[in-house]
């Protein structure tokens, strides 16, 4: 298995694209000037509470208030208010917690008017990024994010993640863990710590502990409301720490900066990985030259191709997101209508994953998979589901499958869903009633490939394919032309007539008695 992180640079923005043996299955965006990233803490005050909604609204500079919850506060809340008091005010000058007396949690059944009041002093965490119409989501349990671990300030709890099933090796770490954390600080530890030595552990620890004092010493009398006093490491940082593991085997970058930046990040924690990390240097664009903008184009429509014919169609509502499965012109060699449904779904299934984690979709989202009507194809489809999940950092849940053949996932959403605009202008607009968009040419070209794929593997043979003339030239012309290429692949001639009556993405494909195939 090929995993490559590949990282293009813009004017205003980067794009990290994650490739699972060369298929896109993560794609991120960062903006500059963002104002507002995942992990970022503010000294602000809150706005107004509203006890029917047990919650409090805040100013962090967005149009929008954040919405801070009650049960968002963190049973340690008023320890932190107490630090950030005596910090302000200049009664304490060390920021550790060696010696700091905690407060009494609060009650966990408690009102937001008990504890926070208009115009109160407050810092708060960022768990949520701004969506559609509201303002982020924010808690004031506050916890800073590293390498191997996480730091929860105002606790004493070691966690381990679930992630880590050896019993023997969470006991080595919780023992690490309480032989090296400060006291007052509580520690979560990450799936990658497995396997790490105290070392690793310890110098993750010492700079989560330099984050945080730096953090402490800008906190003062809040005047100038609301101010950013910790931001989240830089995107290629934070994608590095959250998403690279062991099994990347590339690394690419068109930036000399990042390409920097992220050579001293594998030197500080993987140096046996540096020698994957490479700087592109073609005159071919980056995201061209590894075939991503082709798979951006054929991967976010409303409807979504898959091999044999099946597809999906995405729909996003205010609630939740809907996909639903087709067959399509899927060929039927099962031995079964049961087992074609059951071939088709699997297939759709690990789709589904890719496209939750490619577009980052959250929330409530409904699958509508094909009737099976047999108990062991639906536990079967099930499963396969939760495991080709099982590598979604997301926080998720899969119900299994009902009566009417539809799963049901919740997926954390802590970014806004990823749109991008797959249609372009229609060259035959206006002709016929033809609509203004159509379908971006590369996804039909895509299609065209898979069909006549398809109709190779399904032993036909003497196909001509029937399209536009721009698209017949597309595919004939230069050498090795597209047909041949295609031709040495699967070793069958494929014949193209131009068609001059069709639309510019209409094509048709015909056997050799002249019969027109689905």
């Amino acid at each position: 298995m090929e995993k490559e992180l590949i990282i293009r640079s813009g004017k205003t923005h980067i794009d990290f694209a994650l490739l699972k043996d060369g298929r896109l299955i993560e794609l991120h965006k960062e903006e500059e000037g963002k104002n507002f990233a995942v992990s970022d803490i503010f000294l602000t005050k809150a706005r107004k509470t509203l006890s029917g909604l047990n919650a409090a609204f805040v100013n962090v500079g967005y149009e929008k208030d954040g919405f801070l919850h009650y049960h968002d506060l963190g049973p340690q809340f008023l320890s932190t208010m107490k630090f950030m008091k005596s910090v302000s005010t200049g009664k304490r000058k060390d920021y550790m917690l060696d010696d700091f007396r905690m407060e009494k949690d609060i009650n966990k059944h408690g009102s937001i008017t008990d504890v926070v009041k208009s115009n109160q002093p407050i810092l708060v965490q960022v768990v949520k990024e701004p969506i559609s119409t509201k303002g982020p989501r924010l808690s004031s349990e506050l916890s800073i994010p590293g390498r191997y671990i996480v730091l929860v300030p105002f606790s004493d709890r070691i966690s381990i993640s679930s992630k880590i099933e050896d019993k023997t090796e969470k006991d080595r770490l919780k023992r690490l863990m309480m032989s090296i954390r400060p006291k007052g600080f509580g520690v979560i530890v990450r799936t990658v710590a497995q396997g790490k030595m105290v070392a690793d552990l310890d110098q993750d620890l010492q700079n989560l502990v330099q984050r945080w004092k730096n953090m402490a010493s800008k906190i003062k009398t809040p005047t100038n409301v609301p101010e950013k006093i910790m931001s989240e490491l830089s995107r290629a940082s934070s994608i590095m720490r959250d998403v690279f593991n062991d099994t990347f085997t590339s690394i690419v970058v068109d930036d000399e900066d990042i390409y920097n930046e992220i050579k001293e990040y594998l030197a500080k924690y993987v140096p046996e990985k540096e020698s994957i990390l490479k700087l592109h240097s073609s005159r071919v664009p980056i995201f061209e030259k590894y075939g991503v903008d082709r798979q951006i184009k054929t991967s976010f429509g409303r409807t979504t191709s898959m091999t044999k014919g099946a597809y999906l169609v995405i729909e996003h509502t205010e609630a939740m997101h809907v996909i639903d499965v087709n067959s399509g012109n899927r060929s039927n060699k099962a031995d079964s209508q049961e087992e074609t449904a059951l071939q088709t779904n699997l297939i759709s299934a690990t789709e589904v994953a890719r496209q939750l984690r490619l577009r980052d979709m959250g929330g409530i989202i409904v699958v509508d998979f094909i009737d099976m009507h047999k108990a062991e194809n639906r536990r079967k489809l099930y499963q396969h589901m939760c495991n080709e999940m099982a590598d979604d950092r997301a926080k998720h849940k899969i119900l299994p499958v009902s009566k009417f053949g539809l799963i049901q996932i919740t997926r954390q959403r802590v970014r806004p869903v990823v749109e991008i605009k797959t249609r372009e202008e229609d060259p035959n607009a206006g002709a016929n009633g033809a609509p203004g968009e159509i379908e971006a040419p590369i996804a039909i070209l895509e299609r065209i490939k898979e069909t006549y794929e398809r109709h190779c593997k399904e032993g036909k043979s003497g196909l001509e394919l029937n399209a536009h003339p721009f698209v017949a030239a597309f595919l004939t012309k230069g050498f090795p032309s597209i047909r041949t290429k295609w031709f040495l692949e699967h070793k069958k001639w494929l014949s193209i007539q131009p068609r001059d009556a069709y639309t510019f993405l209409e094509f048709k494909f015909k056997d050799k008695e002249g019969n027109e195939l689905a």
